[in-house]
């Protein structure tokens, strides 16, 4: 190697990495450095400003000794394991039906993923209208002369997760079927045309196939849509503001009433920290997965 070559590395593109450093100072202080700090003050007495008074793991012993904490996770894993399996299923089936070459696939694509680009908050607040016992499914059932008929999942202790999941649901799987189709897209046609020679079902081609060679998609969309369940909030909050009760709290709203409303710095640090481990759970597998095995390759 030559004196000249590194020199020649680092003017490559150079505007370019002159216009990133902004982007890099920012991720360096605002990401990394809030995390460092979340978790260093998670081992503190911390209440309305933080100290440095540190007490050891005495914030996640109470942390995991809250019922209402335990509830939250338990909560979000529901959540999370149900989200996940119906919107990467029902995001595959949409996708393969648009990848039919049907009439008027843009419009179907558009309605599919029309809930995605709704906040959170607006899909909360219809689906608590949907939900609603008194104006929602189950009074419209019963105006048409169903009077039994019972479906109310938002006010009942044991079933009001499920009713966030619907809405959850609702909105994520246009965003999956979104992805999919793209790698549905990607498969070459040379192998349908293949398997309709062997007379192979299209069912079976889908499951013995196309599927295995879509597992980078599949592993991305599963990132992105598990990234998101655990700082799952706003929904919540406008659904069910995490009652009745506690019944359908979550993380996120366990870290923001801490935070906010008891002013415990430390205990709402502690729990964030915990998230931060469970999305870290996450994103070093994909990592490893994107990027590791290609470098040794």
């Amino acid at each position: 190697m030559s004196a000249g070559q590194p020199k020649v590395f680092w003017l490559r593109n150079f505007p370019a990495k002159i216009a990133a450093i902004p982007m890099i100072l920012t991720s360096l202080v605002v990401f990394i450095g809030c995390s460092i700090w979340t978790v260093v003050y998670s081992f503190t007495s911390s209440r309305s400003l933080p100290t440095t008074d540190f007490v050891g793991f005495q914030q996640y012993e109470r942390l995991f000794g809250s019922s209402r904490w335990n509830i939250a996770v338990e909560n979000i894993a529901i959540y999370g394991v149900f989200t996940i399996v119906f919107a990467l299923t029902i995001g595959f089936i949409l996708a393969a039906f648009l990848d039919q070459k049907i009439r008027f696939e843009s419009v179907f694509r558009t309605i599919y993923l029309y809930p995605y680009a709704m906040s959170f908050i607006v899909t909360g607040v219809v689906w608590q209208w949907v939900l609603n016992p008194t104006l929602g499914i189950q009074e419209t059932v019963r105006q048409l002369g169903f009077e039994n008929f019972e479906f109310d999942l938002i006010s009942n202790r044991d079933t009001v997760i499920y009713a966030i999941l619907i809405a959850g649901v609702w909105q994520i799987t246009g965003f999956a079927m979104v992805l999919l189709l793209a790698g549905l897209r990607a498969v070459d046609n040379q192998i349908w045309k293949a398997s309709r020679v062997d007379g192979i079902p299209a069912w079976k081609t889908y499951i013995q196939v196309v599927i295995p060679m879509m597992r980078g998609v599949f592993v991305t969309a599963l990132v992105i849509v598990a990234s998101g369940i655990v700082k799952l909030y706003d929904l919540v909050v406008a659904m069910t503001n995490g009652g009745p009760g506690n019944a359908s709290d979550v993380p996120a709203r366990y870290v923001y009433s801490w935070l906010f409303e008891r002013a415990n710095l430390g205990q709402a640090m502690a729990a964030s920290t915990m998230m931060l481990i469970t999305v870290l759970i996450i994103l070093i597998p994909w990592f490893y997965m994107e990027y590791g095995r290609k470098n040794k390759n």
